[in-house]
């Protein structure tokens, strides 16, 4: 096992997660012209929904990508440490991220591009469960370094591969 994150994984986690903070942040175009579609109106384009769409076949492509290198050069093992709870937790959380981070985009291209409510209203539900995910992910990180202190952001240090 590798005992840190390749260059490649690392920038991947970070563009990855600038594109689903973006995805948040410039997504009230998109959800307009969705109350428009579902009322049965046409709507206008607008720049910022061309990019939702496109931010969420990027982040579609990464994610594979990201899943890809995980399973081909492996993840750097969890500090030996740590509690096998928090381990547990650690792994549902990454599982339940890399689930979400691929359903996501496929449930909005199928709401968007095949008009399916089903799929946009997955999509909606996703998207607090991703925000709960990212938070304890994010908490977690945090706990673990300056509580427990395992040095885990070592392992988001660039390796040099």
């Amino acid at each position: 096992m590798p005992t840190a994150y390749s260059r490649i994984q690392i920038l991947l986690h970070w563009v990855i997660f600038v594109l689903i903070a973006a995805q948040f942040l410039l997504h009230e175009p998109i959800a307009e012209a969705w109350d428009r579609i579902e009322d049965g109106l046409a709507f206008d384009f607008h720049p910022l929904i061309a990019a939702h769409v496109f931010g969420g076949l990027l982040i579609l492509g990464f994610v594979v990508w990201r899943i890809v290198l995980r399973l081909t050069r492996g993840a750097p093992d969890l500090p030996a440490e740590e509690p096998a709870l928090l381990k547990l937790a650690a792994h549902a959380t990454h599982l339940g991220l890399y689930i979400l981070m691929l359903l996501m985009p496929i449930s909005g291209a199928v709401a968007w591009f095949g008009g399916v409510k089903a799929a946009a209203e997955a999509h909606e539900v996703m998207k607090a469960l991703i925000l709960i995910l990212v938070a304890l992910h994010v908490v977690g990180a945090l706990y673990q370094q300056f509580v427990l202190r395992t040095n885990i952001m070592a392992r988001m240090k660039q390796s040099g591969k």
